[in-house]
């Protein structure tokens, strides 16, 4: 048969082999050569400290965490023991969880929503004092009186009262360069949020009567667009509220003038009467008055009847 022709020999060696050249070899370990390098060069993209954002306001207050912690604790332990079971590190991190790691102007009001779901604290009714551009007199006063709550007599606006905080997308760390001014066009910032979230949350919660004090030296004691004009009197909640008393309060030095019937007061007394609440309004609310006269004690208006 023509097969018989064929002879069929063994190749040498275990099996087959297919010889790669110099060439090729060469070539093989620059290739790996370039891909380690690659990934290399991509690891320490992804590893080096970005750059922060840099913004026009003051940055996060230092000492921040052990201001907070330290402030949740003073008024857990000692202020009102009745909250001494509430996790002040556990607050601090869920707190942090807000903002950190995120662009200082993306805050949502869901991104402090964990917090507040954490942090309960029931205020009795007839003893929620709101206060617009008369903070200090205000705090003053729920101090010496003892029984009233202004948002930062609370747990969450006693920690964070006077604070400054942000976050940056390049690291978990808080921003300890800069933080958005609000003039930057960024009014989504953690600290804005914050205050409006906890804000309406404390109005939402106010029961019976409840008063604010307002700064009657103003041309507009009642301002549209303070927190108290855009956010609280719009959340109080007329099932549980029946009465709004406005506690006007002017400058002891200043001209003193009738502002609860202001067109500015008028107007904050329409907004309550529609929500179904009574409104009423004292100018200069006495034992307010008996405060600022600790300063002035001198003046007319400081003079005890006898």
């Amino acid at each position: 048969s023509p097969m018989a022709n064929y002879e069929f020999s063994q190749v040498s060696g275990d099996r087959p082999g297919c010889r790669l050249s110099r060439k090729a070899q060469i070539g093989l370990g620059v290739g790996l050569l370039v891909l380690i390098a690659l990934v290399v060069g991509i690891v320490v993209i992804l590893l080096r400290p970005r750059s922060l954002l840099v913004w026009t306001g003051e940055p996060t207050t230092k000492h921040f965490s052990d201001i907070f912690l330290g402030r949740c604790l003073i008024y857990t332990q000692i202020l009102r023991p009745e909250m001494r079971d509430q996790n002040c590190q556990e607050i601090l991190s869920t707190f942090k969880g807000a903002f950190v790691s995120k662009n200082p102007c993306n805050i949502t009001r869901e991104d402090y929503a964990p917090l507040v779901k954490l942090v309960t604290q029931t205020i009795p009714c007839n003893k929620t004092l709101f206060w617009s551009k008369s903070k200090h007199l205000a705090h003053q006063y729920t101090w010496i009186q003892g029984k009233m709550f202004t948002l930062e007599d609370t747990l969450l606006g006693y920690i964070a009262d006077d604070l400054r905080w942000c976050g940056d997308p390049s690291t978990s760390d808080m921003n300890y360069v800069s933080c958005p001014h609000w003039s930057e066009n960024c009014p989504n910032n953690p600290i804005t949020v914050f205050w409006k979230v906890i804000s309406q949350k404390f109005a939402e919660d106010a029961c019976g009567v409840v008063q604010v004090m307002l700064n009657g030296s103003l041309r507009e004691p009642f301002y549209k667009n303070s927190t108290f004009g855009s956010v609280e009197v719009f959340s109080l909640d007329p099932n549980k509220v029946h009465k709004l008393q406005a506690w006007v309060m002017h400058d002891i030095e200043g001209a003193s003038s009738n502002a609860c019937s202001s067109s500015s007061l008028n107007e904050l007394k329409m907004i309550v009467q529609k929500r179904n609440m009574i409104f009423a309004c004292v100018d200069n609310y006495r034992p307010a008055r008996f405060l600022q006269c600790v300063k002035n004690p001198e003046h007319p208006s400081c003079r005890l009847n006898t």
